[in-house]
């Protein structure tokens, strides 16, 4: 049975439209015309026990809002979800024992006093018994590397030293179902990696269930195997990182090397260039002419090595959003709702 299971689930904001100038301030006084926006239409998808999923999505498309309410932040104008066998927004005690969301953007952590006081509180909340505290806190600490961090005033942490310290707190009651919302936004690139070395064998060791949303594709490139893509709030994409591409792209890469140099006039009669430095370049060439315009490559240039690559993700990703890309309809085993 899934340990996350979502159904139709919606939540429309209703707002009021105000007119512009005077005489439409006045009237907004008066009558004011309401406004609906469906940030979550009809959400459908459930999640195994254990697995890491990436939540894709430009900025408004309903990520973060079918995340709280998945967490019980939220209430949905209608559907059903079930996490753990718990509806979310009963908000049970039991529920909120077994789950944990971490929202980049916003802190849990006392900012003026040390993350262990928080902690400690954590802990109370939380009922997790002495010895259990400080086992899961030194074994998570050293994970995280930040046993040095634990006694020093939160504000006075870097960036991604706080972000350390709430992944920590986060975890501190073994939640068996982790919401992670831009887990390493404004983090450098070497907390970023970090993090994500932490996510990937924390999943692994504890088998926690995590839904992550980034815009970082690195982390859904290391962490995530299966992706879910939300837009305008409705799911278009719910599948592996390779379905993706190969569902969504129509080119494949073609990386050569040579044993003389070649002149870009000779590549581009095959395909797009996209590389070319020395004895090495890299051409983008249509998915159903792969094979044959590799053939002819290879009997035309000078190649001693030919690898068949698959476009980035990324790439793949920026272009559905940018209204680029379409859905290849010659791999039909791909699941879009």
């Amino acid at each position: 049975m899934p340990i996350i299971e979502v159904e139709r689930l919606s939540k429309t904001y209703v707002t009021h439209k105000r007119e512009q100038g005077t005489l439409g301030a006045i009237r907004s006084l008066i009558t004011r015309q309401k406004v609906e926006v469906h940030a979550v239409q009809g959400v459908s998808f459930t999640i195994e026990e254990g697995e890491l999923v990436g939540f894709l999505g430009p900025n408004g498309a309903g990520k973060t809002t079918t995340l709280k309410m998945l967490s019980g932040i939220l209430y949905p104008t209608s559907g059903r979800a079930t996490v753990m066998g718990y509806v979310p927004w009963e908000r049970k005690p039991a529920f909120q024992r077994q789950m944990s969301i971490v929202m980049g953007q916003k802190m849990q952590l006392w900012w003026d006093l040390p993350a262990y006081e928080s902690f400690i509180l954590l802990k109370e909340l939380y009922e997790v018994d002495d010895r259990t505290f400080e086992r899961r806190l030194n074994e998570l600490a050293e994970m995280l590397d930040i046993k040095r961090l634990l006694h020093t005033q939160v504000r006075r942490m870097s960036l991604g030293e706080r972000m350390k310290c709430e992944l920590l707190a986060a975890l501190l009651h073994a939640p068996k179902v982790v919401f992670l919302d831009e887990p390493t936004i404004g983090l450098d690139v070497v907390s970023q990696k970090r993090i994500r070395e932490f996510l990937k064998e924390y999943n692994r060791q504890a088998k926690t269930t995590i839904l992550l949303t980034s815009h970082y594709m690195q982390d859904i490139q290391a962490l995530c195997e299966r992706v879910i893509i939300i837009d305008h709030g409705r799911i278009i994409f719910d599948n592996t990182l390779q379905m993706l591409v190969e569902q969504y792209s129509d080119s494949k890469l073609l990386k050569l090397t040579f044993d003389r140099a070649v002149a870009r006039e000779q590549l581009e009669r095959f395909g797009l260039v996209c590389e070319l430095d020395d004895l090495r370049a890299v051409i983008e060439v249509p998915r159903e002419r792969t094979t044959q315009i590799a053939a002819q490559v290879l009997s035309e240039l000078p190649v001693v090595d030919i690898v068949i690559d698959e476009v980035e993700a990324e790439e793949v990703i920026r272009d559905i959003f940018a209204g680029r890309a379409r859905l290849n309809t010659q791999s039909p085993e791909a699941r879009v709702g």
